[in-house]
């Protein structure tokens, strides 16, 4: 692993990351594997992000900020160990806990008592550490009276719920989180604004993803804007989100 300095626990170096999209449209199955066999079928390459190079040094709350399709959550996915760049090279120190996408790392068709344990492990939870936390995890969650119900019935707010409970009931070193802050009635947005903020002062470095720019103005101290898979801007919080409110 090669950072730059030891306060620096997340760095990027010419990371790009690059997609093959079926360039042209299919009808069916069965005419993408006739063209796959005749060699016929032809992909043209998205790139996703383009040669993005930055730092993160501990305790930083690093806000990233764009529009739809800027390549964010590529970037997350990568930072997480999710996505393996095309080129360049990726160096993270510390335990990791992804909020990345909702249900990632459930089962739909368990429980959410079941979920929590299946998670848990995900995660790198022991179960004498889930059976420790359980109690904290339901509660915090709010979702006691759904334990023994699919999460295939949950809503999307609910299964925010549980996630965040399961993934911030340890404090890791780095916490990813992708708009799930966005998810959910604004009380649980306070409980989970809170623990971030909690977390924040006992040195937990954190990313984070938001359409927001508020959030982002009050939690982050510093900003990155991607456009097009490239960065715009990276800085201070106040420089950066101005000049991308006013762009």
């Amino acid at each position: 692993m090669n950072l730059d300095s030891k306060k620096v626990v997340v760095q990027l170096e010419n990371v790009s990351m690059h997609f093959n999209m079926s360039s042209e449209k299919l009808s069916s199955l069965k005419e993408y594997f006739i063209k796959l066999l005749k060699r016929q079928l032809f992909f043209k390459k998205y790139v996703a992000i383009d040669n993005v190079s930055f730092s993160i040094e501990k305790g930083d709350v690093f806000g990233i900020v764009g529009l739809n399709g800027c390549g964010k959550s590529t970037t997350l996915k990568i930072v997480s160990g999710i996505l393996k760049p095309t080129t360049g090279k990726v160096s993270v120190r510390g335990s990791i806990a992804p909020l990345i996408e909702l249900g990632a790392g459930f089962d739909m068709e368990l429980t959410a008592r079941e979920n929590i344990y299946l998670n848990g492990a995900v995660l790198g939870y022991s179960k004498k550490l889930i059976n420790e936390k359980f109690d904290e995890i339901v509660e915090f969650s709010e979702m006691k009276d759904f334990l023994d119900v699919p999460m295939k019935n949950y809503s999307s707010g609910m299964v925010a719920r549980i996630a965040f409970a399961i993934a911030t009931i340890v404090q890791p070193d780095i916490l990813i989180v992708d708009e799930i802050l966005a998810v959910g009635d604004f009380h649980f947005r306070e409980k989970c604004t809170k623990r971030i903020e909690t977390m924040m002062k006992t040195g937990t470095t954190i990313v984070l993803v938001s359409h927001d720019i508020e959030q982002i103005e009050s939690l982050c101290n510093k900003v990155m804007w991607l456009e097009k898979g490239k960065i715009k801007m990276i800085g201070g919080v106040k420089e950066v989100c101005e000049a991308y409110k006013n762009s």
